[in-house]
């Protein structure tokens, strides 16, 4: 095999690999010998075929194999020679094309390396954690909105107008083009105006409405509804609205706590401060993470592969796009183009990508079964109902299980540089917390 540079730009390398071809006829010679103890022959013993018969018969199949296997061979030597890590899969293609055999192999081979990563003194890192504790106040305001949610609805005052939040019972009929239609009718139906829940501009039509209101509400079908035959359509639907209730929270106190499955009120308020104090410490954590990460981003800097770079750009462009366009859910848009803010946030994500992996392989972090089968468990209860499929296609699916595992691996190494670097305490209020949560936002 002779290997030569034919690139040698930054991260980006090229390659010309030429290969014997009794080399390739050696690999050929190799697979028939291994296969040669299972196969029969008329005429011959098991195992007892001769080789230059084998090689008649099955030669052409195992020649396409060894090329194959001949070439990977020799570019797993070169990378484990090199040292080299291509950052993404590397490209390679025959530059003789009209090989036959008996000719010598020649491939192109090019790709971009991985950056060395300078090494960063995490024990010179300096953090701040928030520290919440949770007062008075924010534990009423959190057994004010269980009582809000463990409330009913009141009727209102005889002649009162429907406001959001308010609950609107209603006996309705829709129709399209003057036609009823398949699940557009109903009787003594509980609405929460604001809820959502039914066609946009359906509740904001009822908005306003008293008791013993008869009102006709117009609204069109969005493009993507799930009926065909309505998508897209306008349909008026004829409401009589038979009361309007008033949301009315529960009563706090124990009663309220035994809903809730437990023995009194200060056994949930006990409960409420456990669960706000785990909210506070993610809350404080993705704060500092964000705060290390800024960190790294300033001080550490090095050549990025440009491949990956523009893989990431692009894939923030079309995520961005399906954010903004929430009702598009099919992939049949025009091309994205990555603007300069794309690049900006890919080139923060590879380097600190880069630079976390290898952090994280310096320190020996690794994901454990256990973690992956329960990030799978947590996943697969998104899919009710198929949860054992989705499973299943995980367990078959590496780059499906890698897309699980990364994050784990990236927390693990946060944990890791935390748990190095000189990180301080600082008490703050919940108001101030949300403060810094909110920041992230905007920055």
């Amino acid at each position: 095999m002779q290997v030569t540079e034919t690139l040698n730009e930054g991260l980006k390398r090229g390659y010309r690999i030429e290969l014997p071809a009794g080399e390739l006829d050696a690999k050929v010679e190799e697979m028939l010998l291994e296969a040669r103890p299972s196969i029969e022959m008329k005429g011959f013993r098991k195992g007892k075929v001769p080789l230059a018969l084998l090689r008649r018969q099955h030669g052409p199949r195992l020649l396409g194999e060894a090329l194959q296997k001949t070439i990977d061979g020799a570019i797993s030597a070169h990378l484990e020679e090199s040292g080299d890590r291509p950052a993404m899969q590397p490209k390679v293609e025959m530059e003789n094309q009209d090989w036959k055999e008996g000719d010598d192999v020649i491939v192109t081979l090019a790709y971009e390396k991985l950056p060395p990563v300078p090494e960063v003194d995490l024990a010179a890192l300096q953090l701040e954690r928030l520290v919440v504790t949770p007062d008075d106040a924010a534990l009423d305001k959190a057994l004010a909105g269980l009582a809000e949610q463990a409330g009913e609805f009141a009727d209102r005052r005889k002649g009162s107008k429907a406001k959001e939040g308010d609950q609107v019972v209603i006996d309705f009929v829709g129709r399209v083009d003057g036609e009823e239609f398949e699940g557009g009718k109903a009787e003594d139906y509980p609405l929460v105006l604001g809820s959502n829940s039914f066609i946009p501009g359906f509740e904001d039509g009822l908005v306003g409405v008293k008791a013993e209101d008869t009102r006709d509400v117009t609204v069109t079908f969005p493009e993507n509804y799930g009926a065909a035959h309505l998508a897209g359509k306008e349909a008026v639907f004829s409401c009589t609205v038979k009361a309007v209730k008033a949301p009315k929270p529960a009563e706090i106190d124990d009663e309220l706590a035994k809903k809730l499955g437990l023995d009194d009120l200060a056994a949930l308020r006990t409960l409420l401060a456990e669960n706000l104090g785990s909210e506070y410490r993610t809350a404080a954590r993705m704060v500092a993470k964000r705060a290390l990460l800024d960190q790294l981003d300033a001080q550490v800097d090095f050549d990025l592969p440009a491949g990956l770079v523009d893989a990431e750009a692009a894939q923030i462009a079309h995520q961005l796009w399906h954010e903004e366009h929430a009702d598009h859910h099919h992939h049949d848009h025009d091309e994205i183009v990555p603007d300069d803010e794309h690049r900006r946030l890919a080139v923060r994500r590879v380097k600190l990508g880069l630079l976390l992996a290898e952090i994280g392989q310096k320190a020996e972090v690794r994901v454990t079964d256990q973690e992956l089968t329960q990030a799978i468990i947590n996943e697969a209860r998104q899919y009710r109902g198929q949860e054992q499929q989705f499973i299943e296609f995980i367990q078959q699916n590496a780059q499906a299980r890698q897309q699980l595992q990364a994050p784990i691996f990236e927390e693990k190494v946060i944990d890791h540089i935390f748990a190095t670097a000189q990180v301080t305490e600082k008490a703050a209020t919940p108001d101030e917390l949300q403060a810094a949560v909110d920041a992230l936002d905007e920055a």
